[in-house]
């Protein structure tokens, strides 16, 4: 591997900078014994048996691995964090790629540091990034030095340079620019969101009452003061515009308005803000009750929105000029379909139950036998779920929407913007025409269920001219081209795998990205060539297998790469940007104590599916020992439902990998199944739960198995199902719905009511209670709740945010009045969604294990 050697003096500042460096063997082990980081060369212990004690123990015993990587200014250096052992403090180390040393950087060292993000100048000699809240500059034609902009106890946020050459930033929401050359720091736009002070006195005169109006005609110092200040302002106002040493005029967008995000031009001569209404409605919030406190009282905090109890607000798009003080609406109603209402047959639906209703409670209220009529037969269970429907009759006109952040090009002579419909079927590339105040529609993707909220990069090429953008329009999210003057499009890659994480080289030539495209399970990185000869031509330019996510070095010549494996955690690789380059490893963080242990690696397997002519990802653990006759088995389930867990690389349910490795060893067939709904797979398969959650998912894990039976030796009455959030939610489906499945399930910090869950989540899938009742109870286990046929342990955290401890509570009251027996709850009074405390984990644990054991072993 050839990596640039840096300047004399660049080496003899770090050698200065590195008194606690130590030198590092010869690539791949380049991070040292010294810094913690390459751990020692031990036998590895004989380990026959691994325990829920020490899976559920602090992570900090598998290692602590490399957190948030970087690239130094210079890309000679490489930066990442790791957390201290047995402490939540993370420090800062530097890898000297020259040198091969590694430094621990001091707190002092800190400030001679680079940060992540930030942005460079047009020729790649300055950097500028924020670092613990202020702005600093790398200038690499000055020895590399480091130019403080910022010391404040202000946050400054989003710095880039200029078309001129000057650091712009954003403090408190309001955009500043430091000068290069004179070091002033100057506010191109003032904005307010109050009214004109002089749009305000017109509208109080066409308001005034009769005493208002008769004080200045009857009395002559009423009407003179008035002109004196009116005066007053006016020559104010007029000194301000012509002083070029005072800040620009104000634009005032009135009162009733909130700035929900801005962009500032390169060019400094437009901003664009996102705004929205100040007053609206936040919908209904639950409060949550914290019984573990210091103060030994009961404290209350009050948690999330539930799903559609508020009405939606959209945003509205402004244009503001230097030197016009009249900010410019951006007309949507240009957007192609944006008047059109994907869910007019929901809503008619709606309207005619309410109808009903209305018609039912008029007879009711006359003494009439409505028992018999038609209106009467609205069935109790949908009147609770539409109880307040107007907010389902849609008014004509545009639909309400929302923005994405707004991109300038590098010169600020144009800019894009992603515009999406609050009900989430549709999105909008757009470009604005920043001369004349309008939106020009470039790309629309609808979806008849939902657009991802994933795959939203977009950004632009240096010829200032083309945008990259990710679309799922063919069924997976493939890489495009646009040009942005007519909206031209090349399609760089397709086919049925995923395109994620785009990144263009600094000159412009490649896009770099993730893919599946060789297995559904590996994700590697890929570069596409797009100008000059050769543009749309894909290279695979790693070959690790696993997971691989990556960061381009400051002259493209590099990779600095995170690769993990099914059986080990993630670590730093680099790698030169070009195919069939070797991958050198750059850290050794797993403990001994983990390598030690012989886990029982997953099979990656492709389970048959009854439901759609693809196969079902995932992982197979088995026993190392051959069995005697038929098998127990465990299904887990995963959670969020759009996750994919079936990869080839470090699973985030590490604990879970972990656990079953205990169960193989005890005689279980696990198997983790990648169902619908899941991540990695593409659109169909995402959206086959659209208004049906938990239906697809239950038939995938049936589908498994018939797999577990058919392949492996399973016992089909000794099969337990567990999992978490969303795999909670499933697993109740199941136990509820096909109870002849699962011989015993295990919900943790499961959903029961997704009319009880989150806004921006659950309408995307279900809609709303109140315009789609039939989504949400075909999809709810309390619905189903009297199908329990079979042991159940309930697990859940009373400080969760997130599905709140009052979901599983509603569903035990509902089992209680059912007259259910062998239900089991256990509560965690400390705990949020993620368990944190190793107590807690392995409290749980034992219940899980103890459940299968009792009930899948003979």
């Amino acid at each position: 591997m050839t990596v640039r050697r840096p300047s004399g003096r660049h080496r003899a500042r770090r050698r200065a900078a590195a008194s606690a460096s130590v030198h590092l063997p010869v690539p791949p082990l380049a991070v040292a014994l010294a810094a913690g980081l390459l751990l020692p060369v031990l036998p590895l212990r004989a380990q026959d048996d691994i325990t829920l004690e020490r899976i559920m123990a602090h992570p900090d015993w598998l290692g602590r691995q490399p957190e948030g990587p970087y690239w130094s200014s210079d890309g000679d250096s490489v930066y990442f964090q790791r957390k201290r052992e047995g402490e939540e403090i993370r420090d800062l180390y530097r890898i000297d790629l020259e040198e091969q040393q590694t430094v621990r950087v001091s707190d002092r060292d800190r400030a001679g540091a680079d940060a992540a993000g930030g942005d460079w100048d047009r020729e790649r000699r300055r950097r500028v990034f924020v670092k613990t809240g202020d702005v600093f500059v790398r200038d690499l034609d000055h020895d590399g030095g480091l130019i403080q902009i910022t010391r404040t106890a202000a946050f400054e946020s989003a710095p880039f340079f200029t078309a001129g050459g000057d650091v712009a930033f954003r403090r408190a929401g309001v955009w500043f620019v430091r000068e290069r050359e004179t070091g002033l720091l100057r506010q191109p736009f003032d904005v307010r969101t109050e009214d004109d002070p002089e749009k305000a006195r017109s509208e109080q005169d066409l308001k005034a009452g009769y005493l208002e109006r008769q004080q200045p005609r009857l009395l002559e110092i009423v009407r003179q003061r008035r002109e004196r200040q009116e005066r007053s302002l006016e020559v104010s106002r007029g000194r301000q515009a012509g002083d070029p040493s005072r800040s620009a005029l104000p634009h005032y967008l009135g009162k009733e308005v909130e700035v929900a995000g801005s962009a500032l031009s390169p060019a400094l001569d437009r901003m664009v803000l996102r705004t929205r209404p100040k007053e609206r409605d936040e919908g209904l919030r639950d409060r949550m009750p914290n019984y573990v406190t210091a103060t030994g009282l009961v404290e209350v905090e009050e948690v999330r929105m539930k799903v559609g109890t508020a009405e939606t607000a959209g945003e509205t798009l402004l244009l503001l000029r230097a030197g016009d003080p009249e900010p410019a609406t951006l007309d949507l109603s240009v957007l192609p379909g944006i008047a059109d209402d994907p869910l007019a047959d929901l809503r008619e639906a709606a309207r005619e139950r309410k109808m009903a209703r209305e018609a039912a409670a008029k007879r009711a209220a006359e003494g009439e036998d409505a028992g018999g009529t038609e209106a009467a037969s609205v069935e109790q269970k949908d009147d609770e779920a539409s109880e307040d429907e107007e907010v389902n009759e849609k008014e004509s006109g545009p639909r309400p929407v929302r923005f994405g952040p707004v991109s300038f090009n590098r010169d600020g002579s144009r800019a894009v913007v992603q515009v999406y419909s609050t009900d989430n079927k549709d999105r909008w590339i757009v470009g604005i025409d920043l001369e004349a105040g309008e939106l020009r529609p470039l790309h629309r993707m609808s979806d008849p269920a939902w657009i991802n909220y994933a795959f939203r990069d977009l950004g632009w090429l240096p010829d200032d001219s083309t945008v990259f953008f990710l679309s799922e329009e063919t069924g997976f999210s493939q890489l495009n081209l646009m040009d942005t003057a007519n909206g031209e499009r090349l399609r760089v890659t397709e086919g049925d795998f995923v395109v994620r994480s785009p990144q263009v080289s600094a000159d412009g030539a490649f896009l770099y990205f993730e893919a599946n495209r060789n297995h559904a399970g590996v994700f590697d990185i890929f570069r596409a060539r797009v100008s000059g000869a050769g543009t749309g031509v894909i290279e695979q330019v790693t070959s690790l297998g696993g997971l691989n996510s990556f960061g381009l070095s400051p002259d493209d010549r590099h990779l600095l790469i995170v690769h993990s494996t099914a059986t080990r955690p993630p670590e730093l690789w680099l790698q030169d940007a070009s195919p069939g380059a070797e991958a050198v490893r750059l850290t050794e963080t797993v403990s001994a104590d983990f390598l030690a242990v012989d886990w029982v690696a997953p099979r990656f397997v492709e389970v048959p599916s009854s439901q759609v002519e693809r196969p079902i990802h995932a992982r197979l653990y088995l026993p190392p020992e051959a069995a005697a006759g038929s098998r127990p088995a465990v299904v887990f389930v995963h959670g969020a439902g759009y996750l994919q867990n079936a990869h080839q690389g470090w699973s985030s349910y590490f604990r879970e990998f972990m656990f079953h490795t205990l169960l193989a060893r005890r005689g279980y067939v696990v198997l983790d199944m990648d169902f619908r709904a899941s991540a990695g797979y593409g659109r169909d398969w995402r959206t086959a739960i659209y208004r049906q959650m938990g239906t697809p998912e239950v038939e995938d894990l049936a589908d498994g198995i018939d797999y577990l039976v058919a392949e492996h030796g399973v016992d089909r009455e000794r099969i337990g199902v567990y999992g978490g959030s969303y795999g909670g939610f499933v697993t109740f489906m199941a136990m509820f719905r096909r109870p002849e499945l699962f011989a015993a399930g295990a919900a943790l910090r499961p959903v029961t009511d997704w009319a009880h869950y989150n806004h921006g989540y659950t309408s995307n899938i279900l809609n709303t209670p109140e315009l789609d009742p039939e989504a949400y109870e075909r999809s709810s286990p309390i619905e189903f709740a009297e199908g329990l046929q079979k042991p159940l342990l309930i697990c859940t955290g009373m400080l969760d945010d997130n599905v709140l401890f009052q979901d599983s509570v509603r569903l035990v009251q509902r089992l209680i009045e059912l007259g259910k027996e062998d239900w089991e709850l256990a509560v965690y009074p400390a705990e949020a969604h993620g368990f944190v405390e190793p107590s807690s984990w392995l409290d749980e644990y034992r219940r899980i294990l103890k459940l299968f054991e009792t009930h899948l072993k003979p």
